[in-house]
């Protein structure tokens, strides 16, 4: 699969392949049962003039009925093999497809996956791989299996009688030449249905995700107005597919109609003649009736290649989504680190996360989030990050985590480069809580290990009693067991959930980002004391807007305009920067009095 978007772009064609690709051998032999069953089918007509011939002469009609019930029971049997095959290989390419989607999706880089709606990512997966089922595996068979049909019977045919024939192939012309001229409007029409069907997708997502806000908002009606927009689009491209596959196959049906007319009216004219017998006469009416089924089948997987090629086409776009880089293996040494053990522990290393004038930004021609940033942050403590929105806190946290790469500057983690790790292995020593605290689908026990599968019963209750939710999990009907929702749990429940997550997992270092924005005074306290217990053994890194959480740091770091104003304790600061007071003013903390902690000041 390509990594960036800039690698010769694969055609929807190509793209499709690669899915059969490693099924070659059983389409193989999926083609050669179609065969099978196919010259079953091409013999019947030739058996059947056998019969006539017989009557004609005053034979036995054993042998040729049991050539003919031979033909049938063989060409049944064979039949149902390939259709199971076929099933199989169809549901094979669909899970391949998903399986090669999911691990794109998480793969990626993280603000390139972002830029795609989620409804629109899930519509990939769901969708657009069920039409693959059968382009990928009966259709591309019955393509050339039909072609096949058609050939023999045009062959099997001229042996017949010569003028009937090109009756016959004028008929098959006129099929085929629709087929050229109407398929490509197929193609485009499910492809701009496959695309309005995303765009449903998405906007059915967020307004499910946001319904507490549209109910509120009064907006039912212009949401489903918008809903059903997106819902009409994709029907009325469906509907331009199917009325020009229902011309196709019109024009099929009505072709070969006329052929038998012609056929007929001809033979009977060459049989009065006598250039023709009667059992030729009867034959050929039979590959010609026989004609139908290949010329539909090739107007049916026609219709149902163009659709799964449209579906290739939107896959395609998932597979440019480019994926995180790869350490640099030039730059790695030979005792490269394995995992989380080998980071955090060099004793002659005084600083463990160290920014070196680092700048991002995340688009070539947007302005820099963070610009000249110089930061060393100690192995132990407890950090914080403030200053105005749009400062540049979250970004900072997201190039700590890899979610960007600076554009310019280096990362180091206990003295190796960023270049020099992987993904894993860097994140592998972060517990990170993010601001809007999403609920992970599962369970909540599901939730709290889902950092450390491997943390005991007691490290679980111990950190839920210190965070106030074991009460609240205990009055649960199935506890800790029971699926988390939105409904179940307030927002925060869910951040402090977030928190206990991130507690178990026993990182070295602890991103808060606003960690204590929906909880109450009480809890915020007991928050605070997990933060300061958590770094006498790690670094803890918090950004908050609520100044009252991050007054008892060892160090502020204080952010404006995408760079460092300022750096020091409370005291520190309130005493030398202008910036720092006023956001301390804005929250209304008493900057003339003792400091206190936030427990005292609430008692």
């Amino acid at each position: 699969m390509p990594d960036s978007a800039t690698e010769t772009q694969p055609t929807p064609f190509s793209v499709l392949w690669s899915f059969v690709r490693p099924y070659l051998p059983v389409l193989v032999l999926g083609l050669f049962l179609a065969l099978i069953v196919s010259a079953m089918g091409l013999a019947s007509p030739m058996v059947t003039k056998w019969v006539l011939d017989t009557l004609e002469v005053g034979g036995s009609l054993l042998q040729p009925v049991l050539v003919l019930i031979v033909l049938l029971v063989v060409g049944a049997t064979v039949g149902w093999f390939q259709w199971v095959l076929l099933g199989k290989l169809a549901e094979d390419v669909v899970f391949d497809a998903r399986r090669r989607m999911i691990l794109r999706y998480l793969g990626s880089r993280v603000l390139e996956l972002l830029k795609r709606s989620p409804g629109e990512l899930v519509t990939r997966v769901t969708s657009d791989t069920v039409l693959l089922n059968q382009a990928a595996s009966s259709s591309l068979i019955g393509l050339i299996n039909g072609g096949i049909m058609i050939a023999g019977s045009i062959a099997l045919m001229a042996t017949l009688d010569g003028v009937l024939l090109i009756t016959a192939i004028i008929a098959v012309a006129v099929v085929v030449l629709s087929f050229v001229v109407l398929m490509p409007a197929i193609a485009k029409a499910e492809e701009r249905a496959q695309a309005a069907l995303g765009d449903l997708g998405s906007e059915l997502e967020g307004t499910v995700r946001a319904i507490k806000t549209v109910k509120s908002s009064g907006a039912e009606k212009r949401r489903t107005a918008r809903l059903l927009h997106h819902a009409s689009e994709s029907r009325r491209h469906s509907m331009r597919s199917v009325r020009i596959g229902a011309g196709v196959w019109t024009i099929a049906g009505t072709g070969i109609e006329l052929a038998i007319i012609a056929v007929l009216a001809i033979g009977a004219y060459r049989v009065s003649e006598g250039y023709l017998t009667v059992s030729a006469l009867v034959a050929f009416l039979l590959y010609v009736w026989g004609l139908t089924g290949p010329i539909m089948e090739l107007a049916q997987n026609l219709t149902t290649l163009q659709s799964g090629l449209a579906a290739a086409a939107r896959i395609r776009q998932v597979e440019q989504i480019p994926l995180e880089a790869q350490p640099d293996a030039a730059s790695t040494s030979s005792k490269e680190p394995e995992g989380p053990q080998a980071i955090g522990g060099n004793a002659a290393t005084e600083t463990l996360l160290e920014l070196r004038d680092v700048s991002v930004r995340y688009e070539e021609d947007a302005a820099p989030a963070v610009t000249g940033v110089d930061l060393h942050l100690p192995h132990r403590g407890h950090i914080a990050l403030v200053g105005p929105s749009g400062a540049g806190k979250t970004t900072l946290l997201s190039l700590m985590l890899r979610f960007v790469e600076p554009r310019a500057g280096e990362v180091r983690l206990d003295g190796i480069p960023y270049e020099q790790l992987t993904h894993a292995q860097t994140r592998a020593n972060f517990a990170y809580v993010e601001q809007e605290t999403p609920v992970v689908p599962g369970t909540i026990r599901e939730n709290l290990l889902f950092a450390n599968p491997d943390a005991s019963e007691e490290q679980v209750a111990g950190v839920l009693q210190r965070l106030h939710l074991a009460e609240k999990f205990d009055e649960l009907p199935d506890g800790l067991d029971t699926m988390l929702t939105e409904t179940n749990v307030s927002g925060g429940q869910r951040q402090r959930i977030a928190l206990a997550r991130a507690l178990l997992a026993e990182p070295s270092i602890l991103l808060l980002d606003e960690a204590t924005a929906q909880v109450d005074g009480v809890t915020e306290a007991a928050i605070q004391q997990e933060i300061s217990d958590r770094s006498r053994d790690a670094l803890v890194l918090t950004i908050a807007h609520r100044l009252s959480t991050v007054i008892d740091a060892d160090e502020i770091v204080v952010m404006n305009d995408g760079s460092i104003a300022a750096r020091g304790t409370h005291e520190q600061l309130l005493a030398t920067n202008d910036l720092y007071r006023e956001l301390v003013a804005a929250l209304r903390i008493d900057t003339g009095a003792k400091h206190e902690s936030p427990a005292e000041a609430r008692t």
